[in-house]
């Protein structure tokens, strides 16, 4: 049994939006910050599932193999691991620009 969404991934889409982001003016027809953050979210959950699928079908014998099962589990490790990266780089900004004095 192959695991859906093995090629891409909240990872991706997070390296992407953090590279294009830079490179894309305000109003040139990119999408909000919030849209970006709640796609993004919805990839690590959507990941999250899967990895949860695949170890589930593997304890219940459902021709899901250890591999399949450790990848899955490890790309949805690894995209939760960047988007809270990504959450602390947020709140330390917010918290920089909330120190400043004006």
């Amino acid at each position: 049994m192959a695991i859906p969404g093995v090629g891409g991934g909240a990872a991706a889409a997070v390296a992407s939006a953090a590279s294009g982001a830079a490179a894309t003016p305000a109003g040139a027809g990119s999408a909000p910050f919030g849209d970006l953050l709640q796609s993004t979210l919805t990839g690590v959950d959507d990941l999250q599932q899967q990895a949860a699928t695949a170890v589930t079908g593997m304890l219940a014998g459902n021709g899901v193999d250890i591999h399949n099962a450790m990848i899955a589990t490890q790309k949805a490790d690894m995209a939760f691991e960047l988007a809270l990266a990504v959450r602390n780089k947020a709140v330390a900004a917010y918290q920089q620009v909330m120190g400043m004095q004006f």
